[in-house]
């Protein structure tokens, strides 16, 4: 079936306007992958922007208008090996544009639920489940989740408030895994380190080499 040709919701664009003025979303097909998502511009401007919008930028960042590198190589590396969630019930955290998701339904499994605090993230993940043809389902809270499979997490241990999660995930999935391309000398003693892959943020925000390396994580059964 060909990829739909419907433009994003209006919503998604005045909430990334109201970052990025004049900013638009755009269709991409990512790296070494079947999937398509709806993504800000690789070719946008950025040097044209303003100090205020910069600031509205850091502070209020959009987090699903990238999709960022860990995600990137956790989506790649659930199409490469499929068996990880095939007739699972999963649930990919931190969902941001829902490329984890989209990656574990297409892997095969059986249901896949997208969880983002960010209501906005959440209709992301709708837009690009529906330009990839998969079906997902979405909740804002980690805590009100059904015990799963299998839970993912992409690059979301950038802040260090958030390393309680990891403890917290363990009690809703058998299985966790996380990928992380940003915390250094990462230590828990129901983690073990597993792989470390290579990818980039995509569109390409020209990152250091060291934030494309990353590193796949295993909860210690």
């Amino acid at each position: 079936m060909p990829y739909s040709i419907h433009p994003p919701a209006q919503q998604l664009l005045d909430a990334l306007q109201a970052v990025i003025p004049g900013c638009q979303l755009q269709q991409q097909q990512l790296p070494q992958s079947p999937i398509r998502l709806w993504l800000i511009p690789a070719e946008f401007p950025t040097d044209r922007l303003d100090d205020e919008t910069i600031r509205r930028i850091w502070n209020e960042t959009p987090y699903w208008i990238f999709c960022w590198a860990s995600g990137l190589a956790m989506a790649q590396w659930l199409l490469a090996e499929p068996e990880h969630v095939k007739d699972k019930v999963v649930l990919d955290f931190g969902a941001g544009s829902g490329v984890v998701a989209i990656a574990a339904k297409m892997a095969g499994a059986k249901r896949v639920i997208c969880c983002d605090l960010d209501k906005n993230s959440l209709l992301a993940c709708q837009q690009n489940a529906q330009l990839n043809q998969v079906e997902l389902e979405y909740l804002a809270d980690l805590y009100q989740a059904p015990q799963v499979d299998v839970l993912l997490a992409a690059d979301v241990l950038y802040d260090q408030c958030n390393r309680f999660f990891l403890d917290d995930f363990l009690k809703f999935a058998q299985q966790v895994w996380v990928a992380d391309s940003r915390v250094k000398n990462f230590q828990h003693p129901q983690y073990r380190k597993l792989d470390t892959r290579s990818a980039t943020t995509w569109p390409d925000l020209d990152e250091a080499q060291e934030f494309r390396n990353v590193c796949f994580y295993q909860s210690i059964a």
